[in-house]
C-alpha cells in the first residue's frame, strides 16, 4: 500500500477482532515508531506496548471508561521526556508532544498497511496510566493508541472525499487567506 492511499484509508476504529498480531507485524509497528522524525533528532520517547489482557482493561477505565479499547490485542503508549526534547519549539515551548506525535502518526500509517486497526486516544486520567504502568514521573503520557485487526473488513477502505473539508477552506497560497 503506497502512503497516500494508506492516509486515505486510516481511520478511527473501536471495534476489534481477537485476532492475535504476528511477532513480524508488531516488529514493523516498532521499526515505524523508532524511524520517525523528532526535533534535532532528539527522540524524547519511550513506547509501552500493553498486551496483558487485565492492564488493557485497566487502560480502558483509565480512558474515562472506553471499554472497548481493551478487546485490541495490544494498547500502545506514547511517553514523552520533556527533559529530552527540544526546548526552543516555536521560540518557547520544548517539542516533546509535537515529536511523540509524529511518531504516533507513522504507527497509525504503518498499521493500517499492514491492515490493523487505530485509534488515537486523548482522553485518560495521566496519573492513573502512569501508576498502572510503572511510569516514570518526569515523563508525560501524550497519546495511546489500541492496535489490533478491525472486526469490520469495511474498515479498511478509503474515506470518501465528501468527509472531508474542501481544499478551499485549509489551503493558502503565500499569506493565510490568499488563493
Amino acid at each position: 500500500m503506497d502512503v497516500l492511499t494508506a492516509i486515505r484509508t486510516r481511520r478511527s476504529v473501536r471495534e476489534y477482532s481477537s485476532r492475535p498480531i504476528p511477532d513480524d507485524v508488531l516488529g514493523r509497528m516498532h521499526q515505524a515508531l523508532r524511524y520517525a522524525p523528532s526535533a534535532c533528532n532528539f527522540q524524547p520517547w519511550h513506547f509501552i506496548f500493553v498486551t496483558d489482557a487485565d492492564l488493557r482493561r485497566q487502560l480502558a477505565q483509565a480512558s474515562f471508561g472506553q471499554t472497548w479499547m481493551a478487546a485490541a490485542p495490544v494498547i500502545v503508549v506514547g511517553c514523552g521526556d520533556p527533559e529530552q526534547a527540544y526546548k526552543h519549539m516555536g521560540g518557547y515551548g520544548n517539542s516533546v508532544d509535537v515529536d511523540v506525535a509524529i511518531a504516533l502518526d507513522h504507527l497509525t500509517l504503518a498499521a493500517v498497511a499492514e491492515g490493523l486497526g487505530t485509534c488515537w486516544i486523548g482522553a485518560f486520567d495521566e496519573r492513573e496510566v502512569k501508576r498502572l504502568l510503572n511510569i516514570p514521573p518526569s515523563l508525560k503520557v501524550v497519546a495511546m493508541t489500541p492496535l489490533g485487526f478491525p472486526a469490520s473488513p469495511e474498515l479498511n477502505h478509503p474515506i470518501p472525499d465528501e468527509r472531508r473539508k474542501p481544499p478551499a477552506e485549509i489551503f493558502s497560497l503565500n499569506r493565510y487567506g490568499e488563493r
